[in-house]
């Protein structure tokens, strides 16, 4: 199942089966207690908790 109002994939691993597939993207990252690409699309696709919580912060000061 893909997402209904999907425009562009992020994530560079076109090789990835789930690649354009948000659905199953974030499935699979939240069972593996990780962040996709797509949530840091401005961040070279760092998916550290560091980097989370410094986003977080420069949106929420």
């Amino acid at each position: 199942m893909s997402c209904a109002n999907e425009k562009k994939c992020a994530c560079p691993r076109t090789a990835c089966p789930r690649h354009g597939n948000c659905n199953a993207c974030v499935k699979n990252h939240r069972e593996g207690d990780s962040l996709p690409f797509c949530m840091f699309p401005d961040n070279e696709g760092d998916k550290s908790m560091e980097a989370l919580y410094r986003k977080l912060k420069e949106r929420f000061g």
